[in-house]
């Protein structure tokens, strides 16, 4: 789907709740797309007024799910993908990326928005190889237990497991570790994972913009949006063996060539990594 900016006409079906932002939308928003409401492009500029270039955690986050999807279909020969609150469709989802480079390829998108469900099953309608399944992304037993995904994805061999740009959403009492660990222990080995996750990185400077971000997503009609520090970010990866370079920030994972423009600061609070089970 084109992520090309068009006249927003803000009209929604009944089903959709404007009153409220969708992260979904929200992310749309930041990567400058049309699919999205008011509501969403307020938090985007609330966002914005503390940091001005606040749409390369989006960005930078797409930039990171299509480089960890080229190397896992380049070099595990996995052909199996759960990608896990998948958001709206837009230039080089997971399915193009990886069937471009293994044609056999199945992925299966999970999310619970239903402007995500309505527009991804509307792309997909021909596509036998990629599906969408609507599930909590947040209890992982449903999504493993789902009748759909154990029809599309064979769970007894390896699979590819994205949470990217996630578990920073989650609000609720669990432990974003003990989701992870679900998830993990149901994957057989050789399986990979992949998160990515806003980030404090703990320096007086940088750690002082994590914090701010973090108040203007919370504060806003989002309501969520956690900068979580190293610690808390390498326990979700528990019991799996880290991609080198591990978790660094997702502008620098394996990079598409040498930098030649620094970093801006938001682009430190947003990181990522891979790691393979046992």
């Amino acid at each position: 789907m084109s992520s090309a900016k068009s006249a927003l006409v803000d009209v929604a079906p009944v089903y959709i709740d404007t009153t409220r932002a969708s992260i979904a939308r929200v992310y749309d928003a930041f990567l400058n797309g049309k699919d999205n409401y008011e509501i969403d492009r307020e938090v985007f500029r609330r966002v914005q007024r503390v940091a001005p270039e606040a749409a390369l955690l989006a960005r930078d986050n797409r930039e990171f799910l299509i480089r960890v999807t080229r190397f896992i279909a380049g070099q595990t020969g996995i052909t199996q993908y759960l990608d896990c609150g998948s958001g709206l469709p837009t230039a080089e989802n997971t399915h193009q990326v990886a069937r471009r480079i293994q044609p056999e390829s199945r992925v299966v998108y999970i999310d619970i928005d239903p402007v995500v469900l309505a527009h991804g099953r509307a792309l997909l309608e021909d596509n036998e190889d990629t599906h969408f399944v609507a599930a909590d992304i947040f209890r992982p037993e449903e999504v493993i237990e789902n009748a759909q995904v154990l029809g599309y994805l064979e769970l007894d061999e390896p699979i590819a497991l994205f949470q990217l740009g996630t578990l920073h959403h989650y609000d609720g009492e669990r432990c974003p570790a003990d989701i992870m660990r679900c998830y993990i222990e149901a994957l057989p080995s050789g399986s990979y994972v992949a998160i990515s996750h806003f980030f404090d990185p703990e320096t007086p400077e940088q750690s002082e913009l994590a914090r701010r971000l973090e108040e203007a997503f919370v504060r806003s009609s989002l309501g969520t949006g956690r900068f979580r520090t190293r610690a808390e970010i390498e326990a979700m990866f528990a019991g799996l063996d880290l991609i080198e370079p591990g978790i660094t920030r997702c502008a620098e994972w394996w990079p598409d060539g040498p930098r030649i423009r620094p970093l801006d600061p938001v682009q430190h609070c947003i990181v990522g990594g891979v790691a393979r089970k046992p």
